[in-house]
């Protein structure tokens, strides 16, 4: 897996370290929503359904399949930089951090996390 990818995924599997996203409460899923919305869709499909507008982007739904969504908590609060110019470094403040694992552990098709 090349680096960029493997960076993106360490990323997004660290948001899900909070748990069970339907033992939080719906304001921590709406939150993340609107958080990655706003700083992640314009390359990652991060519903339900949909492609990822860049295509090198794994959607948000199955980062479980290869990672435990869990990881990427430490990564979204320290910052995180995929090593490729096209994606920015991110920084989150502990509840934003908490509602984007909340979301993602929402939308997962399968996997761990779930």
């Amino acid at each position: 897996m090349n680096s960029t990818l493997t960076s993106a995924l360490l990323f997004l599997a660290g948001l899900a370290v909070a748990g069970c996203a339907s033992s939080l409460p719906a304001t921590d899923v709406d939150a993340g929503r609107r958080l990655v919305e706003a700083n992640c869709s314009s390359c990652h499909a991060v519903g339900e359904r949909g492609e990822s507008p860049a295509p090198e982007a794994p959607p948000f739904r199955s980062l479980s399949e290869g990672y435990r969504v869990s990881t990427l908590e430490e990564a979204l609060t320290n910052g995180i930089s995929a090593g490729h110019p096209a994606m920015p470094e991110f920084a989150f403040t502990p509840e934003g951090v908490k509602a984007i694992v909340a979301y993602i552990q929402s939308v997962q098709t399968r996997g761990p996390s779930r």
